[in-house]
């Protein structure tokens, strides 16, 4: 059960946010350079050719939530893209001396305008590059764009704040070893085993800032899971926090310490399976980004909950009491898990196996519609007006299935699912996929 007062203290916390950034104070020529220092060291062959393949058919705007949900050209996918593309059109094209000649420069006022374009009004759901006749990452060209603010010191403050925090303290919303072993213990009163730092283990289970305070109901779901299947498992004080705030904010160095973290625990353990928690963001940090110091690939396999839970049914090792199937339920895919990691069939294995109505929404799978939130977007405060119109499509497209339910596996949709529900009053329940398949253990004889 969440703790409702809890949430809202979580919402008075974002309110405050950028109270506790502190920008570092650069002239406006460091931060043109910062940030185009940024734009040549990270564009690779495939992004030029990103860059240069454009055809402005308009079809990565019918994709787009932002742009449906406004109308208004600014927030068209590729254009987020301008600023990048005039650089390498100037500076590293084939014909750059040419291009020269009528491709105006990029100044720190358009870095400015353009904080809006890549942090509030992009998610980098992903959804604009699979509707791309042309093929275009644009998602990849967004991220690069907000590693170069994050250099010229221009991410929302709200990020920068959090940010610093994980790179200066390691913790997040004042959130660290300390909160979580008071986590593990008030699970424990419950009567849920939770081994915390054992020397060794098969698997490692990784959680973030927003179970430990809000969803305990998910990280206790995942404990009973993973003990109802005999797993030799542990959470590692010195490396628990999934949520980089390094990936969300641009800033590659910290992306790259925050997932260091829970890598050195898990070689540490000798852990063959790192499993992340209901987190769409932390995956792609740590599925695909996550690499061995030395750059070769981790040595052990990295899963999302709902992934992990899925294949264990698939396999036949999780079996679960079936529901009566009086209870009608509806999917959300997370961008990261579902178009950008393909976690897609997993899920609905779950779903399946809980024996309730199961209802497809219309797009569904990788074509899913976002909620608006992902990216660090819940965290931006002026952003919140245009989240929840971009959120008043995901509505809509639940609310045509019918289902009373609407399930979830990541923890940023589920705080902009209800921050939503919250102001339109809206009287589906919202649920986690993994919380679900808990209640739904088979007794042990």
């Amino acid at each position: 059960m969440i703790d409702m007062a809890v949430f809202k203290q979580f919402q008075e916390a974002i309110r405050h946010l950028g109270e506790m950034a502190q920008p570092e104070v650069l002239v406006d020529e460091q931060r043109l350079a910062r940030a185009k220092a940024v734009m040549h060291d990270k564009t690779d062959r495939a992004l030029a050719l990103d860059l240069e393949s454009c055809v402005n058919c308009g079809y990565c705007s019918e994709a787009c939530h932002f742009y449906q949900s406004t109308q208004d050209p600014k927030y068209t996918p590729t254009r987020k893209l301008d600023l990048l593309r005039r650089v390498h059109m100037r500076e590293t094209s084939a014909f750059a001396p040419l291009r020269r000649l009528y491709t105006k420069d990029i100044t720190v006022d358009e870095l400015r305008e353009w904080q809006e374009l890549v942090y509030d009004s992009c998610t980098e759901c992903g959804r604009c590059s699979m509707a791309c006749p042309m093929g275009i990452n644009i998602a990849r060209g967004v991220n690069v764009m907000r590693e170069a603010l994050s250099q010229a010191g221009l991410v929302p403050l709200e990020l920068m704040a959090v940010a610093q925090e994980q790179a200066g303290r390691g913790t997040v919303f004042g959130v660290g070893p300390k909160e979580l072993a008071g986590c593990v213990q008030a699970l424990r009163t419950q009567g849920i085993t939770i081994p915390l730092d054992e020397a060794q283990a098969d698997v490692l289970l990784v959680t973030t800032v927003i179970d430990v305070l809000l969803f305990q109901d998910a990280l206790a779901a995942t404990a009973r899971i993973l003990n109802h299947l005999g797993v030799k498992w542990t959470l590692r004080s010195a490396g628990f926090e999934a949520a980089n705030f390094g990936l969300l904010s641009g800033n590659e160095a910290l992306q790259k310490a925050a997932s260091q973290r829970l890598v050195d625990e898990a070689l540490a353990i000798g852990a063959r399976t790192l499993i992340l928690p209901e987190c769409g963001h932390a995956y792609p940090a740590l599925r695909w980004e996550g690499r061995l110091a030395d750059g070769s690939p981790l040595p052990f396999e990295v899963l999302a909950a709902s992934e992990f839970v899925g294949r264990e049914i698939q396999a036949g090792r999780l079996q679960l009491q079936p529901g009566d199937g009086s209870a009608k339920l509806t999917y959300h895919d997370a961008c990261k898990l579902a178009r950008h990691g393909g976690v897609i069939d997993e899920p609905r294995a779950a779903l399946h196996a809980l024996g309730a109505d199961f209802r497809e929404s219309t797009p569904t799978a990788e074509l899913n519609w976002c909620c608006g939130g992902g990216a660090g977007a819940f965290l931006i405060n002026r952003a919140a007006p245009l989240r929840h119109k971009a959120w008043e499509i995901k509505r809509e497209q639940i609310e045509a299935t019918g289902a009373d339910t609407v399930v979830l596996s990541c923890a940023s949709c589920r705080l902009n699912f209800m921050e939503a529900a919250e102001i339109d009053q809206w009287p589906t329940r919202i649920a986690s996929l993994v919380e679900l398949v808990a209640e739904q253990l088979p007794s042990r004889p």
